[in-house]
């Protein structure tokens, strides 16, 4: 699995059988080219403590809108010295938008990239290094898998140029029309950590030999990374349908969300090794071998992808159910009912990001081919949470 394509048989039956799932929100996916949007870095440390118990209510409010225009955003990356990176999914390229005017320019595009279904250029992340190396990851579908890129930003070069030749790190991720996965972020450890679906082929969430519904951590190189619960391995944990949100807390601790099929949505807490019980268990499960989520709902009112810790609490955007739920935490379980915000006020939500205490960044996803798009989408947000 180290730097080299890893062998998937990727079922003829998965799309027939992807037809009834929540999947990426519902709805047809949208073919490669048409109108059709991670964590993508470590979290900000929050004002709140995460072992002080949030209010069992809390708010959100849209500042203001950052930017207008956009085509199938995904992922979503802030630079230290301010600015967002954005990736489109259908285009294949990188956008940076001013956070304070809106301006857009293009960096460039991800050669390689293949749009089709819910594949594409998906989550991005900025290298821990990134004052000095000045080095973007990527995960894309490609003609043949999903893989993990890393590519030199060159801000000094001319617009639509300033991404270098990309290196790739990590490969052999299986692909399918629906479930590719896509959200990479670094953690507090400074290890990759990356969401993989299992491409429609459920079979492949409990197969150890399968990259496909797990989550994975890496070095920034694309080994598995030290001290992983399996030996020379890169899964950290596994069961999983279609991981698109991580996020960790003020104590390091990771959570993850993801899609089900017909019945529950889940927030999960993650530990190193755990089994998830994708496809046995969808939601909470009686059998003790499998972890259960610390949150579940039901498709309609969700379909998570990206997530983000603010303010104790985390906030979860959801495709489907077109609106952000903030889920208050204890420790790694929920300390009370799960509250929903902007509902249907702005369409189809794909991630938020962290933009430093009470504030955070969200995109919509109303270009995706699943959506309904108005005058402006997609857009970027500033909300402020309490």
């Amino acid at each position: 699995m180290r730097r080299r394509a890893v062998t998937a048989v990727l079922a003829a039956s998965a799309l027939l059988w992807a037809a009834g799932c929540s999947s990426d929100g519902g709805g047809a996916p949208g073919a490669a080219g048409s109108p059709s949007p991670s964590a993508t870095a470590p979290q900000s440390s929050p004002s709140r403590s995460a072992e002080e118990t949030p209010p069992a209510k809390g708010t959100v409010k849209v500042v203001r809108t950052v930017a207008e225009g956009l085509n199938s955003p995904w992922g979503l990356a802030p630079l230290p010295g301010g600015g967002l990176l954005v990736s489109s999914r259908d285009q294949g390229t990188i956008l940076h938008v001013d956070e304070e005017t809106g301006r857009k320019t293009e960096l460039g595009e991800v050669p390689g990239v293949s749009a089709a279904g819910e594949g594409g250029l998906l989550g991005i992340a900025l290298s821990p290094g990134f004052a000095s190396d000045r080095m973007i990851y990527a995960y894309f579908t490609s003609a043949s898998d999903n893989r993990i890129v890393r590519m030199i930003y060159d801000a000094q070069r001319p617009a639509g140029d300033q991404l270098g030749a990309p290196d790739t790190v990590f490969r052999g991720i299986p692909k399918g029309v629906i479930h590719n996965g896509g959200r990479i972020a670094f953690g507090p450890d400074k290890m990759l950590y990356v969401g993989t679906g299992e491409s429609g082929d459920r079979g492949l969430s409990q197969d150890m030999e399968s990259l496909g519904g797990k989550i994975l951590r890496l070095t920034p190189e694309g080994e598995p990374a030290p001290g992983n619960p399996f030996p020379d391995s890169p899964v950290y944990s596994y069961g999983h349908r279609n991981v698109q949100g991580l996020a960790w807390d003020g104590k390091q601790r990771l959570f993850a969300a993801e899609f089900g099929q017909d019945t529950w949505d889940e927030l999960n807490a993650i530990e190193p090794g755990a089994n998830y019980g994708w496809p046995q268990a969808e939601g909470k499960s009686d059998d003790a071998k499998y972890r259960n989520p610390l949150d579940q709902w039901d498709t309609d009112d969700a379909s998570p992808s990206g997530i983000a810790f603010a303010e104790g609490s985390i906030w979860m955007a959801g495709l489907k159910g077109a609106r952000l739920w903030r889920v208050p935490l204890k420790g790694t379980v929920a300390s009370a009912d799960s509250q929903a915000f902007l509902e249907g006020d702005y369409g189809r939500l794909r991630t938020v990001v962290s933009a430093g205490g009470d504030k955070l960044w969200l995109t919509t996803s109303n270009t995706d081919g699943r959506g309904a798009p108005k005058a402006g989408d997609d857009r970027i947000l500033e909300l402020q949470v309490s």
